[in-house]
């Protein structure tokens, strides 16, 4: 049995220890029993392990490399450009662009991803790869797949049937992209069957959800609209909504009822959505934003995610849950010393929420002893400090342990007075 002292145990205020034995948490409190072995934390923070609940990891790397830059920096390129390079993928290509990914997010204290995995691809390919991969590497993190129909669920042929094939093959959650199909209409119709689709596989829902800036896209309006009637919104996911950031307030302020209703989730990916929107803006420019703190004051469950890593939509990321945690607070206003202290919400606790994952997480007597050590003291230092991770262990077991940098400079005039 192994002990952990003085810790600053996140959302667990007054506690300072626990005991992890048979790969769980054992308890949780103060003067605890005696273990064969006593870690010392030294004051630092605690907290269950990062979140990534969307992220494409059979992109990964796909826009590194010559000529693979999208130009345009939109949406609709990067889908483009997928579609024309996607046609020599492999399962071994799909296999170790994943792996990378993977390596860069646990590494940075991730340990549950959803992924989006493309299946408008005869073959499923990078579905084949990911299912063996989410077996593979269990015991070190926790993948969920999203079959997700990149170029469309009417708009490619076959798409609808791909789908299924792919629920049960045990595609975790079923996806759509209603905004780029070629008609409202169609974009609603194929709302309604992948709604019907997910019940009938008894399946997660998770839906890119108007990713533009038009102020009268209304596929959010339609999911909300079919999940509450099923009763499944809470089994629901609304990903980007960056167009609901743009509609007038009347609007917004009628859908907040009814998403407070349907308890349906949101995902918000601010440093990829702020980098694809407002493409088309002069000023004032769009920065691709939900309405994050609103929602969260309304009651809704939303996190925070990377989206993508050097692919075709987004030349950037790397993994760091924190990095994208400070962008978001940033555009979402989300700095009030409140907000704050319980921003890591954002990127732990809420996306395991989306997930449904919670009999593997959380801190707490019985659960799997999953959990990461910051270099900070509490959760303000963290945030403000973006600090690292200088341990992350899972089922009990270390998968890296660190440690702390020693960067600061001494100044010789402070040193000397």
């Amino acid at each position: 049995m192994k002990k952990f002292i003085n810790a600053n145990i996140y959302g667990v205020p007054g506690s300072q220890e626990f005991l992890v034995e048979n790969n769980q948490f054992k308890a949780i409190g103060n003067n605890l029993d005696d273990a064969d072995e006593v870690i010392d934390l030294e004051g630092r923070l605690v907290l269950p392990p990062y979140v990534d609940p969307h992220l494409h990891l059979d992109y990964i790397f796909s826009g590194l490399g010559e000529g693979n830059a999208n130009v345009s920096g939109t949406l609709f390129e990067g889908i483009q450009r997928w579609s024309d390079n996607k046609k020599s993928l492999t399962e071994e290509l799909v296999r170790d662009r994943a792996i990378k990914g993977i390596q860069k997010e646990v590494s940075k204290g991730v340990q549950f991803i959803r992924t989006h995995v493309d299946i408008t691809d005869p073959n499923l390919t990078g579905m084949k790869a990911l299912i063996k991969l989410r077996e593979e590497l269990k015991d070190i993190v926790t993948l969920q797949l999203v079959a997700f129909p990149q170029e469309g669920f009417f708009r490619y042929k076959g798409a609808e049937q791909l789908m299924e094939e792919a629920l049960k093959m045990g595609a975790d959650v079923a996806g759509g992209i209603p905004h780029f199909e070629i008609s409202y209409e169609h974009g609603v119709e194929s709302l309604r069957r992948i709604v019907d689709m997910a019940i009938k596989y008894d399946v997660m829902i998770d839906i890119h959800c108007d990713e533009n800036d038009d102020p009268n896209s209304r596929f959010l309006e339609v999911l909300n609209a079919l999940v509450m009637e099923k009763d499944y919104g809470e089994y629901t996911t609304a990903s980007h909504t960056t167009s609901f950031g743009s509609v007038e307030n009347s609007y917004a302020n009628k859908m907040m009822g009814l998403f407070r209703e349907s308890k349906i989730n949101f995902i918000s990916c601010p440093t990829e959505n702020a980098h694809l929107q407002g493409r088309g803006d002069t000023y004032p420019k769009r920065r691709g934003l939900t309405r994050v703190k609103e929602l969260l004051s309304n009651g809704n469950n939303v996190a925070f995610a990377q989206d993508s890593i050097a692919d075709y939509w987004y030349p950037l990321g790397n993994g760091n849950m924190m990095n994208i945690l400070d962008n978001g607070i940033h555009l979402a206003h989300y700095t009030h010393i409140e907000e704050i202290n319980k921003a890591l919400d954002l990127i732990t606790i809420n996306g395991a929420n989306i997930m449904r994952v919670n009999d593997q997480y959380g801190i707490e007597a019985g659960k799997p002893a999953n959990f990461i050590v910051l270099d900070a003291k509490d959760a303000y230092e963290a945030i403000r400090e973006r600090a690292e991770v200088l341990a992350s262990v899972r089922n009990g077991e270390y998968l890296f342990k660190r440690e702390p940098r020693r960067n600061e400079i001494e100044i010789d005039f402070l040193k000397q007075s």
